[in-house]
């Protein structure tokens, strides 16, 4: 017979597994699950190059006309809203995973943007809002002359 070292935490462990997987069965619920409805945010990337500030934000699934693209006082907010398909009952789901609802996003801008030539697109899922600098605020190489 081997000798074995006594753990006294082994026990509070297993319960603890044990009880780490009815909640996890218990959350999850997997048939029955409730739409998930309310508020979210897409998901956005910001990037800058030489003549412009870029935000892309993912908003699969959404109407174009849902969506808002506003500038007010220095603040760009994007807003809109992911309708659930009324065809399918509630009761028909056996995963709900995405969220439905309301979006808002905000952010601020620095002073260097021309809000008068903002364009927005959306295109495969990917709302892409440009916001052109300024032409002051534009980097300029200044040539050095040899004397």
């Amino acid at each position: 017979m081997a000798i074995v070292k006594y753990n006294p935490f082994r026990d509070l462990r297993t319960m603890q597994d044990q009880m780490n997987r009815l909640l996890d069965m218990t959350w999850s619920r997997e048939s029955g699950e409730e739409l998930r409805e309310g508020l979210w945010q897409p998901a956005v990337d910001i990037y800058e190059d030489e003549t412009s500030v870029v935000i892309k934000a993912e908003v699969p699934g959404i109407d174009q006309n849902d969506i808002e693209v506003r500038i007010e006082d220095n603040t760009l907010t994007l807003r809109g809203e992911r309708k659930h398909d009324q065809t399918v009952q509630k009761e028909n789901y056996h995963r709900v995973e995405r969220y439905y609802g309301s979006f808002q996003r905000s952010f601020s801008l620095p002073h260097t943007i021309d809000q008068g030539n903002v364009q927005a697109t959306c295109e495969k899922g990917i709302l892409t809002v440009t916001l052109p600098k300024r032409e002051e605020t534009k980097p300029k190489q200044i040539k050095v002359e040899v004397k």
